[in-house]
């Protein structure tokens, strides 16, 4: 499996990312556990998640997908196998909130323990905390990196100045450096990442590991007309804003070029993201072992020149 650096770090990751929205939430820990020993038995290695995945399930306070790799870890001979990406900074209720020093300090030791790990590999600051100054939290993120509990820092819903300005205050007082970035990302959802914060990953070597890389499964070709939105209540509203022309557009093209390849739609589309220069991972969630496969295939799937300029102008905005 082709492996690509994190940023300008050391840690290498295979080029699409399991995201671990799921565990906890769309399915449960026993088929959580076998779809991450599938996911490593393909030769797939970085998991991503957040403290706070999945709150908002009915029953649920934050912290289950995290609790359910921490248990799935302890099974033992899994953690050199695996690169682990966490957040923190949503709203884990009861002021547990943001990007400030002493929260940061608290709430890695929470991932840690329902991880049962003693470092995170990408720890990542979940949405930009405009109320706390970056000098701040990233001296909260060089206290961490210096004890071993944090290996990198990334960086999700960050517009590109700010991104920017935090990767300066970096340099300037020797802190880490955010060396990764979650934008959301698809066919789709192209414009917001393309204009303005693509050009600053590629010139400043930042990871790009994007999310809603199927548009809520809109890209697997499962949701066609409004009639499709009743396979999954959680994913209807947002998969609604797609169907459009632009959007059966890029539907037709997915088509057309997985019919050349033998393959679906989910992998082309995906295979779409990972030949994109600036991307280093696309995150994909999977609820069984068959959406799995399609997952795998995607990374040995290699488009030609003229399926990535039919999707490009398909999708074009």
């Amino acid at each position: 499996m082709q492996q690509r650096k994190l940023g300008q770090s050391d840690i290498t990751v295979a080029p699409l990312a399991f995201g671990g929205n799921v565990f906890g939430w769309s399915i449960d820990e026993k088929t959580s556990f076998s779809i991450l020993d599938k996911f490593v038995e393909a030769g797939l290695n970085l998991i991503d998640t957040a403290d706070v995945y999945s709150r908002w399930a009915p029953g649920n306070q934050g912290g289950e997908s995290e609790t359910i790799i921490g248990k799935w870890l302890a099974q033992g001979g899994r953690r050199d196998k695996v690169v682990i990406a966490t957040k923190v900074g949503k709203d884990m209720g009861e002021g547990r909130v943001g990007l400030k020093k002493d929260y940061i300090l608290r709430a890695v030791e929470d991932s840690l323990r329902r991880l049962q790990t003693d470092h995170i590999d990408l720890y990542q600051s979940h949405d930009d905390d405009r109320s706390t100054p970056l000098e701040e939290t990233l001296a909260a993120y060089d206290t961490l990196v210096k004890a071993g509990k944090v290996r990198l820092i990334g960086a999700s819903n960050y517009e590109v100045d700010r991104l920017a300005q935090a990767r300066d205050i970096g340099r300037q007082l020797g802190l880490p450096l955010y060396q990764t970035l979650q934008p959301e990302y698809s066919l789709v959802a192209r414009e917001g990442f393309e204009r303005t914060l693509e050009p600053y990953c590629l010139e400043q070597g930042v990871g790009v590991i994007g999310f809603y890389s199927l548009a809520s499964g809109f890209l697997s070709g499962k949701y066609r007309s409004e009639a499709d939105l009743g396979k999954s209540a959680a994913r209807g509203g947002k998969v609604k804003s797609y169907l459009n022309p632009r959007g059966f557009q890029i539907l037709a093209a997915l088509d057309a070029v997985a019919a050349r390849h033998a393959s679906t739609s989910a992998a082309v589309a995906l295979a779409w993201l990972i030949a994109r220069p600036s991307v280093t991972a696309p995150i994909a969630s999977a609820t069984s072992l068959a959406q799995l496969d399609e997952l795998v295939a995607a990374t040995r799937l290699q488009l030609s020149r003229e399926d990535i300029a039919a999707l490009d102008q398909a999708s074009a905005y």
